[in-house]
């Protein structure tokens, strides 16, 4: 289960994504329990950029994902000449060459755009008619051996319609979004980074008389 956190667990950190977005402002922070090692980060990544809300097993989070395409069609507000590289400059620009060089992850269904993967790190932008937006993901040391996943999420408003609607969603995210999803992607990448051990079979009756055998 997710768990909000201080936005100062997300900036106190010496994330790569601090260089980039200093006009940005941290919106929310949350952190989900242990994941595993190190290694298991990558596997954390592609279960988020695989992740169809669509298709989630939360009737809230479907519904309210319908629900905001359909406003955003009905209002354009994500049309072609809102997002990024269009309204705003994409964040891949102010990047430093090691960054650049950097694994970029396809999102399978939501309108984001990777930034970079690092071992411990991942970034992704969106923007629309209402804000320019990043997905942060960092892989935090829990002091025992294992790592936990903290999910940031940063923005740049536009102006006061921008500001209107970052209000406006506000509570359905704390209520009715950010918990179910997160529950349904930590079972996600429980399952992924540490699948459940297969049954040990059965005894055959050969194994049995070859273990007779042996101790005759």
């Amino acid at each position: 289960m997710g768990v909000r956190v201080p936005n100062s667990e997300h900036t106190s950190r010496p994330w790569r994504i601090h260089e980039v977005t200093r006009d940005f402002r941290v919106e929310d922070v949350w952190t989900v329990p242990a994941t595993g090692g190190l290694a298991a980060f990558p596997r954390v990544v592609d279960v988020v950029t695989s992740y169809d809300p669509a298709r989630s097993s939360s009737f809230a989070v479907r519904t309210l994902f319908a629900l905001r395409w359909t406003l955003g069609g009905f209002l354009g507000l994500d049309r072609p000449e809102t997002g990024v590289g269009s309204r705003v400059p994409t964040l891949r620009d102010r990047l430093p060459a090691d960054l650049r060089a950097a694994p970029r992850p396809a999102f399978a269904a939501l309108p984001f755009t990777s930034l970079y993967l690092l071992d411990n790190e991942f970034a992704a932008e969106v923007a629309n008619e209402t804000m320019h937006g990043v997905l942060h993901l960092g892989a935090v040391p829990d002091g025992a051996g294992a790592y936990r996943v903290q999910a940031a999420v940063l923005v740049k408003p536009n102006g006061l319609l921008g500001e209107a609607y970052m209000a406006l969603i506000k509570p359905f995210r704390y209520l009715f979004v950010y918990p179910p999803m997160l529950r349904e992607l930590t079972r996600s990448w429980d399952a992924t980074v540490s699948p459940p051990a297969s049954p040990r079979p059965l005894p055959t009756a050969s194994d049995r008389e070859g273990a007779s055998s042996g101790t005759s």
